[in-house]
């Protein structure tokens, strides 16, 4: 809770200002992280009723536990914070707090349990839900970039290797690679939710459910039967099996690590885009009234693709924080972890989220100037092509080593010409070769950019549809085709 001191001066993140979706905030705001500690407190006083504790000579009423229900939305975080100023414990100010307003369950709320049972297990629950908005948004960024593919799949443009130029592509092609990244990290994603995020459950101070074992008078079938009441309560089907004081601190290195493999797949992506809207063949989505530099009005700055890398960057070191945090953890815990993984966490989140928006955004209205994309792919084609022309001529009666060194002296002196401001000549050059004259007539033929793209389109195609498609439709109904940019 904020302190008097501090509450005259709030620092607000920029991802909550102004990078990450509504739905996001909302996830890792104090109201959902509190409101859920009372759900915790709701499952768990139904659990033991439900296996007939008795406290004091008396069971659980059911009127307590409607009291808890009645109250569980009605959050005074002042008083809470007062309550924490006093106590130096938020779950124990939670406790007194709400308490005060439903005294008739205010013996049974936090019955047996210590403050990581809330802690903990609302850290699982957010990261849930925060995997799931992160699917939709996963999805939604294929489907764009699906589109974008196939749409593009068969314009010839020049590749690259070392960014320098190498064999052509498709526009098409280099989006799948873009694309199969982002496929990898989906599967990713739904593994870990599917394998590896387990509730923390009923599990007492140390993991050892002593407190647990007391309250049941050692019944250990009950105390075992409340762990499963309340993890399928909370809509969770697997606990860990042992736990000490915490849920293993590898799990939340486990998350971070597909969260950065997300935003590495991301920054990709978005880097590329920036080296292609340098040469003008690719440029990401710009508004009408769009401003792209303060001194200089004819700029159009890829800066939301230039906003991916940032964030990217972002998420991709905070998941040495989560790697510390649990190398670090003593014994069956140690508090160094808390304070961390109130800012790693929540951060990682806010930012992946914030990513996919821009994705999203990006992916859905990616420009491509074909005129442009032929020019730069036509002056690399006399020199891409010059095996192509070279086997063509030795077919039609040419001594090959002759006109491979012909070749090579044409594609130098060609190249210095660029590398001088003029414009390459290779073409004119091998034209004017009385050695090149049976193929002269056929250059056109041998430099169609079409002819060295290989199975680039059948790739996207092939690709997409076993592959891609499946997954689009798997998840069809969640996903987000609308990103939320706010700047």
């Amino acid at each position: 809770m904020p302190s008097e001191a501090t509450d005259a001066y709030p620092y607000t993140s920029p991802l909550g200002t102004r990078y990450a979706s509504a739905a996001m905030r909302k996830n890792f705001s104090d109201r959902t992280k509190f409101t859920t500690w009372r759900r915790l407190w709701i499952a768990l006083a139904e659990g033991e009723r439900e296996l007939g504790l008795v406290i004091d000579g008396e069971p659980i009423r059911e009127e307590q536990i409607e009291e808890l229900r009645a109250t569980a939305d009605h959050l005074d975080l002042e008083l809470a914070a007062r309550y924490e100023k006093e106590l130096r414990h938020d779950v124990m100010a939670h406790v007194h707090a709400w308490g005060e307003s439903c005294p008739k369950a205010r013996p049974i709320i936090h019955l047996g349990a210590t403050s990581c049972y809330v802690g903990d297990n609302t850290d699982i629950i957010v990261m849930r839900e925060g995997l799931r908005l992160l699917r939709g948004q996963l999805v939604g960024a294929l489907r764009a970039l699906s589109s974008f593919a196939r749409e593009w799949k068969g314009l010839p443009t020049l590749g690259f290797t070392h960014f320098q130029p190498a064999q052509a592509t498709t526009v098409g092609k280099r989006a799948c690679l873009w694309i199969q990244d982002l496929l990898h990290d989906l599967e990713d994603l739904v593994a870990l939710e599917e394998n590896h995020l387990r509730f923390r459950g009923v599990k007492g101070t140390t993991g050892t459910q002593a407190s647990f074992l007391e309250l049941f008078e050692g019944d250990h079938d009950k105390v075992r039967e409340l762990d499963r009441i309340v993890t399928e309560k909370m809509g969770f089907e697997r606990t860990f099996g042992v736990t000490g004081q915490t849920y293993p601190r590898k799990l939340d290195y486990r998350v971070l690590a597909v969260l950065s493999s997300v935003c590495q797949s991301a920054h990709k992506f978005a880097t590329d885009l920036r080296l292609l809207a340098n040469k003008r063949e690719l440029e990401e989505p710009f508004g009408k009234k769009q401003i792209g530099s303060s001194a200089m009005p004819w700029k159009r700055n890829p800066m939301r693709s230039e906003r991916i890398c940032a964030l990217s960057r972002f998420v991709i070191e905070l998941v040495g924080n989560a790697a510390h945090t649990a190398a670090n953890q003593w014994l069956e815990r140690t508090l160094d972890d808390s304070a961390n993984r109130r800012l790693a966490i929540a951060e990682a989140f806010l930012a992946t989220d914030a990513v996919l928006q821009l994705m999203i955004d990006v992916g859905s209205g990616l420009l491509v100037h074909p005129p442009i994309v032929a020019k730069h792919l036509g002056e690399e084609l006399p020199f891409l092509a010059s095996e192509a022309v070279l086997m063509e001529a030795v077919k039609r009666g040419g001594d090959r080593q002759d006109l491979h060194e012909r070749i090579r002296v044409h594609s130098h002196a060609a190249a210095a010409e660029i590398k001088a401001g003029r414009r390459g000549d290779m073409r004119e050059r091998l034209s004017a070769d009385p050695a090149f004259a049976d193929v002269a007539g056929d250059l056109d033929a041998l430099l169609d950019g079409e002819r060295y793209v290989g199975r680039a389109p059948e790739q996207v195609e092939e690709f997409l549809g076993a592959e891609v498609d499946p997954i689009l439709a798997r998840f069809a109904d969640e996903a987000v085709a609308d990103a939320e940019i706010r700047v």
